[in-house]
C-alpha cells in the first residue's frame, strides 16, 4: 500500500526507528500504527527508543579532510567496548564522509543528510537498535581553508582526542605539530584575545585573594596578579604555551619561525563536560543476559 509521509513521521516519533523501517512496517501492516509498532518491536527495531535517556559519554572523535574542506566530529556510545567495535567505527566513517560531501555546517542539518537508505539520523537510530547501546552524533565543526592555508590533524588514543588546526603560510608538518601540542596540553583558547572577560576577571580575583592570603599588601598583590596572569595565559592559550618540542620558545614563535600564522584550532575530547556512567559492567552484562 501507499504509505503517507505523515504516518511515517508519526511512527518514527513513537518508535525511534528509521524512516525506511517505519515505511516498511506500515506497508506490512496496512497503515495501522499500533500493528506497525508491534512489528518493529518484534523485529527488535524499536529498542532504540528505550535507550534515549541513557548516558552515552564514551565513543570516538575523528577528522575527515578533502582538499580545502575538513570536518571534525564526535560520536558517542555508552561503553568504551562498543567504541572499538568495527560496526561503530564504520558508522562514524559513513557519517563523517557524508557530512564532508554535503553543504551542511550545523549538527541539526547534519542529522538530515541523506545516505543510501535514509538519513544520518536514521542510521544512528538503526545502529542503536542493532548494537544495543544509545549512540549519538554529539557535535561537528566544518572548517574550510584557502589555498595558502594548511590543515593539521592529530588523533590521540585512537580517537579519544581529536585536534584540527588551520595555519596560514606554514606546511602540514608544522600544522600537525600544533595539533599534537593542543592534544597534549589542552588549551582552552588560541590567543589571549580569545579569553572571555568574565573568565579573566574571575581568575584575577582568585589570584588577588591568593596573594593577600599570603600576607601581601593590596598594592603588592595587584602587581603579583599581573605576573601570575601571564602564567595563566601560558597555560590556557595555545599560542602562548611553551612548545612541547622546544620549551625555550612559544607555539606562536615556532609557527612564526616556520613562516606561518595560527588561524584556528578545534579540539574534541570524547565525553568532556558530560556525565559519565558509573554502573557495574558485570552487573550490566548480567542484566542484558536476563533480557533487562
Amino acid at each position: 500500500m501507499d504509505v503517507s509521509a505523515s504516518l511515517v513521521k508519526e511512527l518514527r516519533e513513537k518508535s525511534g526507528a528509521g524512516m525506511m523501517d517505519c515505511k516498511k512496517a506500515l506497508a506490512e501492516c496496512n497503515g495501522d500504527i499500533d500493528s506497525a509498532m508491534d512489528y518493529l518491536r518484534e523485529k527488535g527495531i524499536a529498542k532504540a527508543e528505550k535507550k534515549g535517556s541513557r548516558i552515552a559519554a564514551e565513543g570516538l572523535a575523528n577528522i575527515y579532510v578533502n582538499k580545502n574542506k575538513a570536518v571534525i566530529l564526535e560520536v558517542n556510545s555508552e561503553t568504551d567496548f562498543v567504541s572499538k567495535n568495527e560496526e561503530f567505527t564504520t558508522m562514524i566513517d559513513t557519517i563523517g564522509n557524508a557530512i564532508l560531501n554535503s553543504n551542511v555546517t550545523t549538527l541539526e542539518d547534519a542529522l538530515t543528510v541523506s545516505l543510501n537508505d535514509g538519513t544520518i539520523n536514521d542510521l544512528i537510530v538503526a545502529k542503536t537498535a542493532k548494537i544495543g547501546e544509545k549512540l549519538s552524533l554529539r557535535r561537528i565543526e566544518v572548517v574550510e581553508k584557502k589555498d595558502d592555508e594548511v590543515f593539521g590533524s592529530y588523533l590521540h588514543m585512537g580517537g579519544k582526542i581529536a585536534v584540527l588546526t588551520l595555519l596560514k603560510g606554514a606546511n602540514e608538518e608544522v600544522a600537525k605539530d600544533v595539533a599534537m601540542q593542543s592534544a597534549a596540553m589542552k588549551p582552552s583558547y588560541v590567543f589571549i584575545s580569545d579569553v572571555p572577560e568574565d573568565v579573566l576577571n574571575r581568575e584575577k580575583e582568585v589570584l588577588k585573594e591568593q596573594s593577600m592570603n599570603e600576607g601581601k599588601p593590596a598594592d603588592i598583590a595587584e602587581k603579583m596578579v599581573e605576573g601570575r596572569i601571564k602564567k595563566f595565559y601560558k597555560e590556557i592559550c595555545l599560542a602562548e604555551q611553551a612548545f612541547i618540542k622546544d620549551n625555550d620558545i612559544s607555539v606562536n614563535t615556532y609557527v612564526t619561525n616556520n613562516g606561518g600564522e595560527i588561524i584556528k584550532m578545534v579540539r574534541y575530547e570524547v565525553g568532556e563536560g558530560m556525565e559519565k556512567r558509573c554502573e557495574n559492567f558485570a552487573e550490566e552484562v548480567m542484566n542484558q543476559v536476563k533480557g533487562n
